[in-house]
């Protein structure tokens, strides 16, 4: 079982017909969609291998309806409800960069779990939006407690450059090297600005996590696999013939990478599962479309 922790809100994406023109109307198509990092993984996860999403959303409608969503998707929901569900406004540049505005609301009032939410979980995944927040980030690293010593793996995702800067880097490396994750996955901007790129800087940073793996995204270059004592993995990143919206895309490649490990333990086919899973959402608005099953051996 894989298992993610975190957020589970409304996305509004905004795409405008052209340049904002400012202290005037702008024509653009507006979404209404389920997101949330958290929810986009357990969503796009849930076709490859068996998947629970925790969390918790807001007393109301809208937290009812997005739990249900999820479900829908074929995801086991283990939701609380308190507070009001959150909502991130999305806006979507010509090229297809977003420019996120979130209100994560009830998502940081997630209190400790019952311990059935983490029966049977091999994997729990982490978005590092979890550690933003209170209650959230005291629950989730009890999660991270109990799934570890009961043999599980850990995978966090940097998840934002925001997230990272709000942590301080010494902070959020500090809490890396707390938690010792199996598997970081980060993207060109995370991984640059933890300091992957700079030969020294790496080192520096596998030392202090030797047991951790990274894999860093950068777009439509390789993705590279760092662990110590091991070569680095390049893994290239097949052509895309055109990008719309590139929202959800990294939260498809962890589905697609987690769950290809969990089936394979084998990292160049679990960064191929993520470049598919990535690929399936770039022509698309928000992080809705199906992910392709992988390819029949």
């Amino acid at each position: 079982m894989l298992a993610v922790v975190g957020d589970l809100v409304e996305d509004i994406i905004v795409w405008p017909a052209g340049p904002l023109r400012r202290g005037t109307d702008n024509e653009a198509r507006i979404y209404r969609t389920r997101g949330g990092s958290a929810a986009n993984v357990a969503a796009f996860a849930a076709p490859l291998h068996a998947t629970r999403f925790i969390g918790c959303v807001g007393d109301d409608a809208a937290g009812e309806y997005l739990a249900q969503d999820l479900e829908d998707f074929g995801v086991d929901v283990c939701v609380q409800q308190r507070g009001s569900t959150g909502t991130i406004v999305i806006l979507i540049e010509p090229d297809g960069e977003r420019t996120m505005l979130p209100n994560r609301a009830a998502a940081t009032l997630l209190e400790p779990v019952s311990p059935e939410w983490l029966d049977d979980v091999d994997l729990l995944h982490v978005p590092a939006y979890s550690f933003d927040g209170s209650p959230v980030r005291e629950s989730v690293e009890q999660m991270i407690a109990v799934v570890r010593a009961r043999g599980g793996l850990i995978s966090v995702d940097a998840s934002s450059t925001h997230v990272i800067e709000n942590f301080g880097l010494r902070g959020f490396l500090d809490q890396l090297e707390r938690i010792a994750p199996d598997f970081v996955i980060a993207n060109e901007d995370e991984a640059r600005l933890m300091g992957f790129g700079d030969p020294a800087a790496e080192r520096r940073i596998l030392r202090r996590n030797p047991s951790t793996t990274y894999v860093l995204k950068s777009g439509p270059l390789p993705t590279r696999v760092l662990a110590r004592g091991q070569e680095p993995l390049v893994v290239p990143v097949p052509p895309v013939s055109e990008i719309l919206d590139s929202t959800g895309a990294g939260d498809a490649f962890a589905a697609g990478f987690l769950s290809a490990f969990l089936r394979t333990a084998d990292l160049r086919m679990s960064c191929e599962g993520g470049h598919r899973a990535a690929q399936a959402v770039l022509g698309s608005p928000g992080a809705t479309s199906p992910i392709p099953l992988p390819p029949k051996k």
